[in-house]
């Protein structure tokens, strides 16, 4: 019954993105907001389901389409022709081509890491791979799968997966819990529901946290997540953040700390859907990481980016998350590790990812309008 359930509210919601898709706008929009006028200026569009982008130091930005493709967008908005070379994608639900990120080295080692939901004899499952990316021939070289999780499910949700590069060259992947194998979450010996952390290329940092632990998975970082869809760098500090969905309320903002357990599903705000019954325990434990904040409705986070420019210097260390939900990017303000406040940016479309750019812009990808956007002063 409750599996039932569960494919009727998923259903719902890829018809309620999908409706959302025909409803167009003006290419430049004048937002109100707390700190003053806000423009919202399209820079691309005809993108299909975009997931992630990446800045290029040519200015040009390289952007995931979860179907499996990868793009180039130049400066004036124009898309290159599918990038050729990535691997064959499960492409379903929400599966797909998912983040993307440059090596620390790009400029001189043209590597790029991307993250997919990888088709398996027994179902499919987050990998992670790396490529040299041939800008000339639009095409990736040595491809090589550097991480996979160690248990292939069926379904089609739930895959995670964020990747952020730590100070010292260490990659973070973000994943989820397969929405059906919750009861992997807790334990160590899989990669459901982890953030893990790797070395470039594929093997373990000698300081990861479980490490020595018999029966416990090396790349493990920390554990007891759910479906962790936005992570970032905290400036000053160098931490990892990031939050994931909740089930019918319950969505998190977590520090992301070595060895520590974050809850699911045994230590969650949220509900099951539809009936609303409860799950777990509670909402607090003493050897459960609490969040720094949870939303309750639902915003259904993804993407997240710290606010270091000068551009907007009323936003200097902010945090800001997209929403698919509630259509928008939420401003949190930050005092030390607590959110002081919080301003929602209404968009009306579904946020999938949020940037600041090398310009000191905020750039967004509309996942169900299919554009590239940079909001500005106005």
């Amino acid at each position: 019954m409750m599996k039932i359930i569960h494919r009727i509210v998923l259903s719902a919601g890829l018809v309620f993105g999908l409706s959302l898709s025909v409803a167009g706008w003006a290419t430049d929009r004048v937002l109100q907001s707390e700190t003053g006028p806000l423009r919202v200026t399209e820079v691309a569009h005809g993108l299909d389901t975009p997931w992630a982008l990446a800045f290029l130091p040519d200015g040009r930005l390289l952007v995931t389409e979860r179907p499996g493709r990868m793009r180039l967008v130049a400066r004036d908005g124009s898309l290159s022709a599918p990038i050729a070379g990535v691997p064959p994608v499960h492409a379903r639900g929400q599966g797909g081509l998912l983040d993307v990120a440059l090596s620390p080295d790009f400029g001189t080692d043209r590597t790029i890491v991307f993250s997919f939901a990888e088709p398996t004899a027994g179902g499919a499952r987050t990998a992670v791979a790396r490529a040299r990316l041939d800008l000339e021939r639009l095409r990736l070289e040595d491809v090589k799968v550097i991480f996979a999780q160690n248990e292939d499910p069926s379904g089609s949700h739930h895959w995670g997966s964020r990747l952020v590069f730590d100070r010292a060259g260490n990659l973070f992947v973000t994943l989820g819990d397969r929405f059906h194998s919750r009861d992997r979450v807790q334990a160590l010996d899989s990669h459901i529901g982890k953030v893990v952390r790797i070395r470039p290329d594929g093997s373990v940092p000698a300081d990861n946290p479980f490490v020595e632990r018999e029966g416990a998975r090396p790349e493990v970082w920390s554990y007891g997540h759910r479906n962790v869809q936005g992570a970032a760098l905290h400036p000053v500090t160098g931490e990892l953040w990031a939050h994931e969905h909740g089930p019918q309320g319950g969505d998190e903002l977590n520090r992301v700390l070595p060895g520590r357990n974050y809850g699911w599903p045994d230590i969650t705000y949220g509900r099951e859907y539809v009936i609303g019954t409860k799950i777990g325990e509670g909402t607090t434990r003493p050897d459960v990481e609490p969040p720094v904040t949870q939303w309750t409705p639902s915003i259904a986070p993804s993407g997240m980016s710290f606010y270091t420019g000068d551009v907007f210097p009323q936003w200097k260390g902010n945090l800001f998350v997209g929403a698919l939900k509630f259509q928008l990017i939420a401003r949190l303000v930050l005092d030390g590790d607590r959110v002081v406040h919080e301003e929602r940016i209404e968009l009306g479309h579904r946020v999938r990812d949020v940037h600041e750019g090398p310009d000191g812009r905020l750039w967004l990808l509309d996942e169900s309008g299919g554009r590239v956007l940079r909001i500005d002063p106005a």
